[in-house]
Parts: structure tokens; sequence; C-alpha cells
């Protein structure tokens, strides 16, 4: 069992920057895949970007190039940075663990982009 908590999240014009955090309730340094998912109004919840044990990343198109996730094992914590934010990444962004067949949710942390 994993309790994670995101913050980070706020209100930005067209073209800045947030950074977004996930604490989680243990060691992280085992489990398989840390993840943001954000879901906007009225469309699914879609993954982000996903980092795995070893350090490998994977992102949606639409934010390569501008978001950056990364995983602090010391601190069993998880991080999105993002940059050149876009009205269209307004959203709720979710941390999701990964393990042993298992998933995890934080409850989640807004993000509103202005144009």
């Amino acid at each position: 069992q994993v309790q994670l908590v995101e913050s980070g999240g706020g209100v930005v014009q067209a073209g800045g920057s947030l950074r977004l955090s996930c604490a989680a309730s243990r060691s992280i340094f085992s489990i398989n895949q840390m993840a943001w998912y954000r879901q906007a109004p009225g469309k699914q919840r879609e993954l982000v970007a996903y980092i795995s044990d070893g350090g490998s990343t994977n992102y949606v198109d639409s934010v390569k190039g501008r978001f950056t996730i990364s995983r602090d094992n010391a601190k069993n914590m998880v991080y999105l940075q993002m940059n050149s934010l876009k009205p269209e990444d307004t959203a709720v962004y979710y941390c999701n663990a990964r393990h042993l067949g298992n998933r995890y949710w934080g409850q989640g942390t807004q993000v509103t982009v202005s144009s």
C-alpha cells in the first residue's frame, strides 16, 4: 500500500511553468512505475508521463519537449516539470504508482493555464 499526495498546481499564464510534486508514504525505490496522469473537464483521464524503477521515461506526444518527469528515491518524491504551458494543458493532474499489479492514486492537483 502507498499513499500519494500531489502539490504544486495553480493558475499560470500560457508560456509559463509549474512544477508538480508527488510525495509517497513509503519508499518508491522498488515501485515498478511512477506516472502522472491528467483529466480535463469532459475528457477521459490520460497518461502524461511515466518513469520506471530503472529511470526510463516516456511521454505523451503533446507534452514531449515541454514536460520532464523525474523521481528522487531518497526523498520518496516524483516530480513533473512543466514548461511552455498551453491552455490545453489545463486539467487535474494525478500521481500514480504501479507496483506488483496494483495501482495507487493521489487526490489530484488542479492546473489552470490562461490564454
